[in-house]
């Protein structure tokens, strides 16, 4: 198989092009131990059960935030993933796909910055009409172990 010298430069442009996107990214959040606080909400609940803050340490690689929301591994999502819609210098947006025909919708956007990922996860709960929201703030503090 020949390619005509155009194909070639075409096909290497598109590869340096990606290389270039992932390391766009990657400087404008690097991976490493990042402090993050989580804040869920859930407006159709009582007063008391409407809002909760965790802070924790962890370590975070920007190229896989689609793991970084806690409420992704309840039992209520157990069939959810988020999957990578978009992608910019500075930004990731997600599509939570669901299974099992329960009507669950939701999707997450990330924004990527040297000084912190911030990125808010909005869900509606189909055959329960219920919505949740988890936005998690997170600030480089450190390497990982």
């Amino acid at each position: 198989m020949t390619f005509a010298r155009p194909t070639i430069i075409l096909l290497a442009s598109i590869v340096l092009y990606e290389v270039g996107e992932a390391s766009i990214a990657a400087e404008a959040a690097p991976s490493g131990l990042y402090e993050m606080r989580t804040e869920t909400g859930m407006p159709n609940l009582e007063d008391n059960l409407l809002y909760a803050v965790v802070t924790e340490r962890r370590c975070l690689n920007p190229r896989e935030l689609s793991g970084a929301f806690w409420m992704m591994s309840d039992v209520s999502l157990q069939d959810c993933t988020l999957v990578k819609t978009e992608q910019t210098d500075d930004a990731s947006t997600y599509a939570l796909k669901c299974e099992g025909g329960h009507g669950t919708s939701g999707h997450a956007r990330w924004q990527l910055g040297p000084d912190a990922i911030v990125g808010p996860l909005d869900v509606r709960l189909g055959g329960k009409n219920m919505t949740f929201f988890q936005r998690i703030t997170a600030r480089p503090v450190g390497r990982c172990r």
